[in-house]
């Protein structure tokens, strides 16, 4: 696509192509439905994605045809404006729904030409070289040189497993598939799965034998040259943060973007990028394992002065190299040493866990973090550097298990310089702060942790001042029409236009939200057993029923109280995968049997029972997220020493959003009705529960005050 020479404007000839675009969807494609509100989404999405710096927030309820709606809008000023098209979603259904339905649908009823790409992390490819090496049934063979273990099975592999790379590698030979692990001609087990890909420290990019046939790469040139790109949020936040990498290394990882400048972004499911984005700036850090990998790099910092025959590569000798190893091996393991003197986990604990008030870790700590951040650093930025060197070098084979070990070890100080910078940094003054906390590890050694706690300066950074536009949408993003909580999460800019649409069902007609009186709150020991008697008595075991917890115990708890017969009718989530869940699920409904599944918040959103399969929504207690987790309670600590309420101001707006979600399993179609059932009496007797229930979708009301 050719870059772009000036910014755009939502111009008659956009406009018109946007138009143009509707009349043949709605002409052509087969089954689309007129809706006024998928309408008012493509007007509001061509007013932000239409012209250079536009910027749009649209909370478009099920039911809307979001995803045409904005493809209607997007692809068309888009192609006008010569602009590379970036949608980025949070699940990965939903990347597969745009890929396999929605943009082929959407493109042939306009008969537009666009190349399209899908954008996946490198964890989702086939390593040609890695699989060749385990195709060959050996177990991988120790380098004493390197103390590292070389290619091949790290466990003796089994008869079964080694066929089934084979098969792998025969399909891929033979061209019967692509490289692509989700796309495998075969299932593939999942002890094999892990070693089929490899890490970006471990890959040689262009320099591997195999670069020419690589899965990974050829993927990522399709999406260089596409012209729409559906990728996630993670994805595209970390592609962000490499853009403008003057390495030379950086246009094999900065793969996905280019310039953010040439580019239109839609961010659907919209309301999880707050989280996905503080999650990026999370970093973890084991602090005996850093220690005993220290110890085991030296032959890794050997490699590169023999390899390169070389007496000194940049600033460093040989000897330096050492010295400057050790100097910081000691230093991490003092370090260790200090935080478990310093603090003693209560293993009767089911997580003990430390947390620094505010962030604030003692300062002694955060000057030590500084002076290993610095060291680490320094020699971070030697290593990969020596690593690059030896990469351009023609070698034997042996050289790429040497840049192998290379890029691990490069990897392993990433890691740790993160976690040392987070630690070491003063939070500004009148900013939010970062969360600082430690647990311990299956070995019981200590795991360090840092993350911010607001989403709002990252975006900011990375996204919003970079993109040549944005959208940002999903079915729950406000609070009953009210956007301040999400603009505070996501740092929304203020010229940003926020537009809540209504419904395309008749909600108050096909279904009820309804607040029994329900015995017990959920704090009170006798909850779960209240629960399996409600359930037993008041759900129809004929039909089809989601009853959703906020904890795996409470669930596990509840299951084990139902008396057995019910039992046999619930599927709940964990005893077999999503899908295969909700398969099942499905089929007792059809055959008559009824069925009830018991899920936790990931079965709360994004799944879809229309008709019979769903005729009731139990929700059995009020979505609040777990006060003491760390990030939610430095981010309380710091709202509230500003003289703010957290919990009115961030938690209750979330679970709005949360039980909006759930609430939203019930009506898929316009044909389908049934009950949302809330065994919270919370909502009735606290202040705050007004509120909820005001800022839910407009469902008739059965509520027992």
């Amino acid at each position: 696509m050719n870059q772009p020479s000036r910014p755009r404007v939502l111009d008659e000839a956009a406009k018109s192509a946007v138009r143009e675009a509707y009349e043949k969807v709605t002409s052509r494609l087969p089954g689309f439905v007129p809706r006024r509100s998928q309408r008012s989404l493509i007007a509001t999405s061509s007013r932000a994605l239409g012209a250079s710096g536009g910027f749009a927030v649209a909370e478009a309820p099920t039911g809307t045809g979001k995803s045409l709606g904005y493809l209607i809008a997007g692809i068309p000023t888009a192609k006008l404006g010569k602009r590379k098209l970036v949608l980025s979603t949070a699940t990965v259904a939903l990347q597969s729904q745009l890929m396999g339905r929605d943009l082929p649908a959407f493109l042939e009823a306009t008969g537009l030409e666009m190349k399209v790409a899908l954008a996946k992390g490198r964890q989702r490819y086939l390593c040609v070289r890695d699989a060749m090496d385990l195709a060959g049934g050996q177990t991988a063979q120790m380098d004493l040189g390197l103390e590292i273990p070389l290619a091949g099975w790290p466990h003796p592999p089994q008869l079964a497993e080694i066929k089934a790379v084979q098969a792998l590698v025969s399909a891929f030979d033979q061209g019967r598939w692509n490289g692509d692990l989700d796309e495998a001609p075969a299932a593939i087990p999942d002890t094999v799965r892990p070693l089929l890909s490899t890490t970006s420290g471990a890959c040689s990019n262009s320099r591997c034998a195999h670069a020419l046939r690589c899965p990974v790469l050829a993927a990522r040139k399709d999406v260089r040259d596409a012209d729409i790109v559906v990728a996630n949020h993670a994805m595209v936040i970390a592609a962000l943060e490499l853009d403008g990498d003057a390495d030379a290394e950086a246009p094999a990882e900065n793969f996905l973007i280019g310039d953010p400048a040439s580019c239109t972004f839609v961010f659907d499911e919209g309301h999880h990028l707050a989280s996905v984005a503080i999650e990026s700036g999370a970093a973890r850090l084991h602090m005996g394992a850093l220690g005993r990998r220290l110890t085991k790099m030296g032959p890794v910092f050997a490699a590169p002065f023999r390899l390169l025959e070389k007496d000194k590569i940049g600033s460093r000798e040989l000897a330096d190299a050492h010295a400057d190893l050790k100097r910081l091996t000691d230093a991490v393991k003092a370090f260790d040493l200090r935080l478990q003197t310093s603090w003693t986990p209560d293993f009767n604990e089911r997580d003990p866990m430390w947390r620094a008030p505010l962030g604030r870790i003692p300062d002694e700590w955060r000057v030590t973090a500084q002076s290993l951040a610095a060291d680490t650093a320094s020699l971070l930025e030697w290593l990969d550097g020596a690593r690059r060197r030896v990469l351009k070098k023609d070698g034997p084979k042996s050289h790429e298990t040497v840049t192998r070990a290379m890029g691990q070890a490069v990897e392993q100080l990433r890691e740790a310089d993160e976690l040392f910078a987070a630690w070491g940094r003063q939070d500004r003054d009148g900013e939010p702060p970062h969360a600082r906390w430690m647990t311990v590890g299956f070995d019981k050694g200590l795991i360090c942790h840092a993350s911010p706690v607001s989403a709002a300066k990252l975006l900011r950074q990375r996204l919003w001042s970079k993109a040549d536009s944005v959208l940002v949408t999903s079915a729950t993003l406000s609070a009953g029409g009210n956007f301040k909580s999400f603009a505070a999460s996501v740092g929304l800019p203020a010229e940003a236009e926020c537009a809540s649409l209504p419904s395309p069902f008749d909600l108050e007609k096909q279904a009820v939200l309804q607040v029994p009186a329900f015995p017990v709150l959920p704090d009170n020991e006798r909850h779960p057993q209240a629960l399996a008697d409600w359930l037993s008595r008041e759900l129809d075991w004929k039909a089809g029923s989601l009853v959703l917890f906020t904890s795996r115990r409470k669930m596990e708890q509840v299951h084990a109280l139902m008396p057995a017969s019910r039992q046999l009718q619930i599927r709940m989530q964990g005893a077999l995968g999503k899908q295969a869940l909700v398969d099942a699920h499905c089929a007792a409904v059809d055959a008559g049997d009824g069925s009830v599944l018991f899920g936790l918040a990931s079965m709360g959103e994004g799944l879809d029972l229309p008709r019979d399969y769903c005729s009731t929504v139990v929700i059995t207690q009020l979505p609040f997220a777990v006060p003491t987790e760390p990030v939610l309670a430095t981010k309380s600590e710091w709202l509230e020493s500003r003289g703010q309420n957290p919990f009115l101001l961030v938690t209750v707006p979330e679970a709005i959003r949360v039980l909006t979600q759930y609430a939203g399993r019930l009506i898929r179609t316009q044909d389908d009705t049934g009950r949302i059932v809330l065994l919270d009496r919370r909502v009735v007797e606290k202040r705050y529960g007004r509120d909820i229930l005001d800022a839910l979708p407009p469902f008739r009301r059965e509520i027992h005050r």
